[in-house]
């Protein structure tokens, strides 16, 4: 079993900027991909971004150029730095691992059942 430990978020006005960190635990768990996801009230949960074990990055086009990923795969650790935050950008943010027959490679980002093992949701608001 694979624990995932999300931290950070809170509140920001439109134009800061938040810093989520996730760490994943395991003996046996290392260098699989890593995914943000985020569900606003009332929406399906989407997904945000990933990090693969093998370098790849991927991001959701409603957050290109504003948000960056940073995956250590020695530490099974993901941090998502968002820039330029806006009102809609306010949602209950999750961290994800997928499954280890991916390998190094990462699910698409719409393909949230493919990601088996998924942290707490850390609430991220962003006021105008």
């Amino acid at each position: 079993e694979v624990e995932v430990v999300t931290s950070g978020g809170g509140s920001v006005q439109a134009g800061g900027s938040l810093t989520l960190s996730c760490a994943a635990s395991s003996p046996t768990y290392s260098g699989y991909c890593m995914a943000w996801f985020r569900q606003a009230p009332g929406k399906e949960r989407e997904g945000v971004a990933s990090g693969g074990g093998d370098g790849s990055l991927s991001y959701a086009d409603s957050v290109k150029e504003r948000f960056a990923i940073s995956k250590d795969n020695a530490k099974n650790t993901l941090s998502l730095r968002m820039n330029s935050l806006k009102p809609e950008d306010t949602a209950v943010y999750y961290c994800a691992a997928a499954r280890p027959w991916y390998g190094g490679r990462c699910p698409d980002l719409s393909a949230l059942g493919d990601f088996g093992f998924w942290g707490q949701g850390t609430q991220v608001t962003v006021s105008s």
